[in-house]
């Protein structure tokens, strides 16, 4: 598909959505209109988690092959991946201003959040740090696939190991829907949105990367 008609298409997705949390989701109880802003943040962190885990799969590609595209495919996704981990602490931290009246609390999901930036900023420091192309593929592969392991016990592990100011789930420890379906309906259509433009953004960046290897310029 042609990236333009694309990018139209996900700009479309996103004007529908943009309307059903304004003026579809209802007022949530104890968070009232706040309420929208977790069409935000949950799905720019579900994004980063993606992100970080197609570029450990792009790192064990290019181990395996030793292909320069897989290289690629995994700079630019934690890349993306980081980005999408900055609105999510950005978010976080407005929404936990807003409710608990202060921007950072050293809450579990803060601090495990800010311990992926940690990680993920070292990635990108590395491959700045390294000036041989295949020694700096090599190295930033072995790093993304070791980082990835950290992922699912940052993200869904530590956090429950300790008690939180962070609000419940979508879904609570009985296993029953913590919000009402129409919330839910129009969560997962944001997380869609988010998935897509995160798709659209590494498809360009992968096509920009690869022309810029071409003329020589480090990635």
């Amino acid at each position: 598909m042609d990236l333009k008609l694309l990018a139209a298409c996900v700009a479309i997705w996103f004007a529908g959505v943009g309307y059903a949390v304004f003026y579809l989701v209802p007022p949530a109880e104890g968070l009232g209109v706040l309420v929208r802003l977790a069409f935000f943040h949950i799905p720019v962190a579900w994004v980063s988690v993606l992100a970080f885990l197609v570029a450990a799969t792009g790192a064990g590609l290019y181990l395996k092959t030793r292909r320069t595209w897989y290289d690629c495919l995994s700079a630019c996704s934690a890349r993306l991946g980081f980005v999408f981990c900055l609105l999510a602490t950005g978010s976080g931290a407005l929404f936990a201003k807003l409710t608990w009246g202060a921007y950072w609390n050293w809450d579990p999901r803060e601090t495990t959040v800010f311990a992926l930036l940690l990680i993920y900023g070292a990635y990108l420091a590395l491959r700045t740090a390294i000036e041989d192309e295949e020694r700096r593929a090599a190295i930033s592969a072995v790093y993304s696939l070791l980082a990835v392991a950290t992922v699912p016990f940052l993200v869904f592990v530590m956090p429950r190991m300790y008690s939180s100011l962070h609000p419940e789930p979508v879904l609570n420890s009985a296993g029953k829907l913590a919000i009402e379906p129409i919330m839910l309906y129009v969560l997962l259509a944001a997380v869609g949105a988010f998935t897509a433009l995160y798709g659209l953004l590494l498809m360009r960046s992968v096509t920009n990367s690869a022309l810029a290897r071409e003329r020589g310029i480090p990635l």
